[in-house]
């Protein structure tokens, strides 16, 4: 049996997005320790057989707050000499590694799961100025890295990295017993019981409210949406520092019948079951849970042209891609998918079957096989 440490910046990373990372090493029979940071309420995480280890992580990789971090990392690994560390996030991922250092000399094996970096097609010159140097001096600590999509993939094996491996995985996998496919009888039913008219053309948008996921440009789109599709519904289900700010907008342009603010909630599966179409305008991906959620129950997307989005949804095929901001171009696709129920039903059915290669089990297969590569004699 090993003892593997698992850490990231935040605590709700556990219960949303990297869950079964400790679940497969569990299930291999190995201690696991996870270490975030749990302080804030929507972070909070329990299961009695991890241990768990608070660590003051700051989501902003440049804050002093990290300086503590790694004091109280350092002081961690110190106490517990772990056979095998993987980490995940950028700020968690930077400390880590960089507390991992001596360690790493003395046998402990170091994965980094990159979950989009920071420097993409498209990101400002001052990403890649930054944060590829950084990224590029610290594969020198980091015995693999797992990717999420092809481009970063492809960056990873052709920008000169120093990792000794480098894999790519479907990302964090979906569940596929939770989120199932939509049937016409149950979407009827869930739209009695939320209030909702049989009638509506429901969209539906789960992600964070921040300028990354830009809100902005669906909330436009809608704007001129609703001149063409009288009984359109967009649901904004998430939190975020940018909330105050999309409301606002929606206030003024007089859409508060239009655009629904869900907050944070636990029964999405029901809402994508009881939406029309799902959509993403980010500007920035690694591999978008919120698009593999909707391609499990079965729904139409439309999305932007971003990493991520385009390794999920394929033009013409189980959705259409946009360029990220062509307000006029994804509004015409809504429309299209609006005005035909069989390129609605065609574009679901290519999903169903996209979605099997991203399934939870699959990804625990192959965290299995990865995670046996650097514990085989334990």
């Amino acid at each position: 049996m090993a003892r593997v440490l698992i850490t990231v910046h935040l605590g709700r990373h556990f219960r949303i997005f990297g869950h079964y990372d400790y679940k497969v090493l569990l299930d291999m029979g190995h201690e696991v320790h996870i270490a975030a940071n749990f302080k804030n309420e929507i972070d909070q995480f329990e299961d009695p057989r991890v241990i768990k280890h608070q660590i003051d992580f700051d989501r902003n990789p440049f804050s002093f707050s990290n300086i503590l971090a790694y004091k109280q990392l350092r002081d961690l690994l110190k106490r517990y000499k772990y056979d095998l560390i993987h980490t995940q996030s950028p700020s968690g991922g930077a400390i880590t590694r960089l507390a991992a250092r001596n360690e790493r000399k003395n046998g402990t094996k170091l994965i980094y799961t990159a979950h989009g970096f920071h420097f993409f097609k498209g990101a400002p010159l001052k990403n890649w100025l930054l944060y590829y140097p950084i990224e590029k001096w610290l594969s020198k600590f980091t015995d693999c890295l797992l990717t999420i999509n092809d481009e970063d993939f492809n960056c990873a094996m052709k920008k000169g990295f120093k990792f000794n491996y480098v894999f790519k995985i479907n990302g964090v996998g979906i569940d596929l017993n939770k989120f199932k496919p939509q049937k016409e009888e149950k979407k009827k039913e869930l739209r009695t019981d939320y209030g909702f008219r049989d009638e509506d053309f429901i969209l539906i948008y789960v992600a964070e409210l921040s300028n990354r996921k830009n809100q902005e440009m669906i909330i436009n789109v809608i704007n001129k949406l609703k001149k063409e599709i009288k009984n359109i519904k967009l649901l904004l289900v998430g939190t975020g520092k940018y909330k105050n700010k999309y409301q606002n907008k929606v206030k003024k342009k007089c859409l508060e019948e239009n655009v629904l603010f869900l907050g944070y909630r636990k029964d999405v599966p029901n809402l994508m079951l009881l939406s029309d179409i799902a959509v993403s305008t980010s500007k920035q991906e690694g591999l978008p849970l919120n698009v593999m959620e909707a391609m499990a129950t079965g729904l139409p997307l439309v999305v932007t042209d971003c990493r991520g989005n385009r390794d999920l949804v394929k033009n013409d095929e189980n959705g259409y891609v946009v360029k990220v901001n062509d307000i006029d171009e994804f509004t015409n696709k809504v429309i299209k998918l609006y005005s035909s129920a069989d390129l609605r039903e065609k574009f679901s059915n290519s999903s169903l079957i996209k979605i099997q290669d991203f399934s939870v089990e699959k990804v625990t297969n192959e965290m299995k096989r990865i995670y046996n590569l650097f514990l085989k004699n334990k």
